[in-house]
């Protein structure tokens, strides 16, 4: 009997495994996954497992794709805050968001607006970690003395120090600074077991 086809069936299984481990699309990587499961339940069936092979099928392959899948999914996520008036502006913020996408994009990522009714509500979110950074209209008092053309219309803060090192050397809208900003400890909070925003870095326009 000519068993060539169980051989090659066999060398499938080094060959899927190491595109999967050099894939960089996490996405691409669920789809050899799940091809690398079949294979095996394949090579088990043709050997004579088939308890095995369908345990492989359904266990290995399909219930850990779809958890694999949800992970993915909701993981490769930046939830940014905004306020209700800002998210149907197809301006310089709909400009700004499209730029944050771009971004995002190369890194598989997506961008999810969640939108809130005031800057103190959106301020507490990024305080209790219900958002990874927030956006919102610049205070004119923290530019007195520039001129009109250099006071970028919009701040955004961002708690997740790697998001603040992509968005900085990337970003190049001049519509929006940029900060790195962390939730501190005082006297005062620690006794009212509450947390402050303390900024880590000085504001940093997303201009080069």
């Amino acid at each position: 009997m000519n068993d060539s086809y169980l051989y090659i069936i066999v060398a499938l299984l080094p060959l899927t495994a190491c595109m999967v481990v050099f894939q960089t699309n996490p996405y691409h990587a669920l789809v050899i996954r799940g091809i690398l499961g079949a294979v095996a339940a394949m090579v088990y069936a043709v050997l004579g497992a088939p308890d095995v092979a369908l345990t492989e099928a359904l266990v290995g392959t399909m219930l850990a794709i779809t958890l694999y899948a949800v992970a993915v999914r909701s993981s490769l996520v930046m939830r940014l805050g905004v306020l209700q008036e800002q998210a149907d502006d197809d301006g310089l913020f709909g400009q700004l968001m499209n730029d944050l996408r771009t971004i995002l994009g190369k890194r598989h990522m997506r961008l999810e607006l969640v939108s809130y009714s005031d800057i103190q509500t959106l301020q507490q979110a990024l305080l209790d970690k219900e958002i990874h950074a927030s956006c919102f209209p610049q205070e004119r008092s923290q530019h007195e003395g520039a001129s009109e053309e250099e006071k970028p219309p919009y701040q955004t803060a961002t708690r997740v120090r790697r998001i603040y090192e992509i968005v900085q050397t990337e970003l190049s809208s001049p519509t929006t600074t940029l900060t790195y900003v962390t939730p501190i400890f005082t006297k005062q909070a620690a006794d009212e077991n509450t947390l402050t925003l303390g900024t880590m870095s000085t504001p940093n326009s997303g201009t080069k």
